[in-house]
């Protein structure tokens, strides 16, 4: 089938301006001569390589003739010689528009949803994770009738990019609600990592009760795992998919998961109970080479740090100098550490000012890295929100500066506002109508501003919920 589009009409009309002869064009942009004739007559499709040459023979930005090469790729026979490239360099140039277009035409026929998801994988791991969506949700849709894995992990990915461009806690909880419907048909390997995804979110706003469960199944999961693999000979099965980390892994990562479940439930008998269970890994943990070691290593710090903290959390007082100098030892963690000495300060009444006073360097914040990988920004100002919201409150018991303490609250309000955390928002608040007699007319005029965006938020959220009824 021939074809004369506005790519042809341009490039003629640019050649007679310019009163080339195809011969001359031709040596001009590398195009074969004869190629170029059966290209202007219609009777030739223009491949990608071939457009570049066009545009750049033309002097014309890359991506020009990019909306007119959608329907050149659909009037000859249709071809992915043609559309991989195009898609992928739409990919590179931010046309997202175009592979949009691109994508929908060729749903049309939904054989295409195979090819089209190898595509979203390469362009996912490649990090080019906005058109990746583009094509994960056009396979899902294609799809959606259909209960199979791929679906599944479509919405998988799909969960990842969401949550990994979200701050907002809202959008985030929205993201981890949707997806889960499709965790259970995942591949076991896939399953682990995201039931780990789902349990950061579902800790993020507080909701410990889920948490619980979802690491109870990871260890459910990542035990039969582990067992199989253990049966199997030492060579590696092909085509056997594995999670991101091994297997014991997981397994550890579930008791870490229930005891901090715990811990935020206040149930620091069970969270010691689940410490003492990823303490030792080296009792049963088959491997022996350094990724194991260096595991195995990391939760057993965890656990002596983590014991401190729940002796001191269920009244053992004396324990707090003990945690202060253990945790100086692990400099990445300090600023978790301190957290809860604060939150301990407040509930039993303590003055810890030489604590504060020791680690004033790592408060703020300022590092995401640990030894054992790093956490993710919207935890960490999660966690800072909670550590200001603290550190004001304590502030106010041992009565300090009732005007620092305020301006404490209002640094937490802020922070609260940009990752949207309600529950934070509204301990903010309260705490500063608390205290607000306090106040000098500066502060009141920040709080008034602030209280306004928080308002702005909500109403949003309402605007939203009313469109989707």
């Amino acid at each position: 089938m021939g074809s004369v589009n506005s790519i042809r009409e341009e490039l003629l009309a640019y050649m007679n301006r310019n009163q080339m002869i195809h011969s001359h064009f031709a040596e001009l942009s590398g195009i074969n001569s004869g190629t170029l004739s059966r290209i202007l007559k219609g009777n030739h499709p223009i491949s990608m390589a071939q457009l570049v040459a066009i545009t750049a023979g033309m002097k014309l930005p890359e991506d020009y003739f990019f909306e007119d090469y959608i329907e050149e790729c659909f009037s000859f026979v249709v071809s992915m010689r043609r559309i991989r490239p195009f898609i992928f360099r739409c990919a590179e140039l931010d046309r997202l528009d175009c592979m949009e277009q691109i994508v929908n035409m060729l749903l049309e026929d939904l054989s295409y949803a195979a090819v089209l998801f190898e595509f979203a994988e390469i362009l996912y791991l490649n990090n080019r994770r906005p058109a990746a969506r583009i094509l994960y949700q056009g396979v899902s849709e294609a799809e959606k009738y259909q209960h199979s894995e791929r679906l599944a992990f479509c919405q998988y990915r799909l969960f990842r990019i969401e949550v990994e461009e979200q701050e907002d806690l809202e959008e985030k909880l929205r993201a981890a609600t949707q997806f889960e419907l499709y965790v259970n048909r995942l591949d076991a390997a896939d399953q682990l990592d995201a039931m780990k995804q789902l349990m950061h979110i579902y800790g993020l706003v507080h909701k410990w009760k889920r948490v619980d469960e979802l690491a109870k199944e990871m260890h459910r999961i990542a035990s039969v795992q582990y067992e199989l693999e253990g049966r199997r000979s030492d060579t590696i099965e092909e085509g056997l998919k594995c999670p991101e980390r091994p297997f014991y892994y997981y397994i550890l990562y579930a008791y870490l998961a229930r005891a901090t479940a715990s811990e935020e439930c206040g149930d620091y008998k069970r969270a010691l109970s689940f410490v003492k269970l990823y303490a030792n890994g080296e009792r049963w943990v088959r491997e022996n080479d350094e990724q194991s070691r260096q595991i195995i290593a990391q939760f057993s710090k965890w656990a002596v740090a983590n014991t401190y903290l729940y002796r001191l959390m269920s009244g053992e007082l004396d324990v707090i100098d003990e945690y202060a100098n253990y945790i100086a030892l692990q400099e990445n963690e300090i600023f978790i550490a301190v957290r809860y000495i604060v939150q301990a300060a407040n509930v039993f009444k303590l003055n810890v000012d030489s604590i504060l006073e020791r680690f004033a360097p790592y408060i703020p914040y300022e590092t995401s890295k640990t030894e054992f990988g790093e956490y993710k920004q919207t935890i960490l100002k999660e966690s800072y929100a909670q550590f200001l919201i603290d550190l004001a409150i304590y502030h106010f018991n041992q009565r300090k500066s009732n005007e620092n303490a305020l301006n404490t609250v209002l640094k937490s309000l802020e922070i609260s506002i940009t990752i949207n955390s309600s529950k934070n928002m509204i301990a903010c608040m309260a705490l500063f109508e608390e205290y607000r007699d306090f106040a000098d007319q500066e502060l009141l005029e920040r709080f008034k501003k602030l209280s306004s965006e928080v308002y702005q938020l909500h109403a949003k959220k309402d605007l939203i919920l009313l469109d989707a009824l």
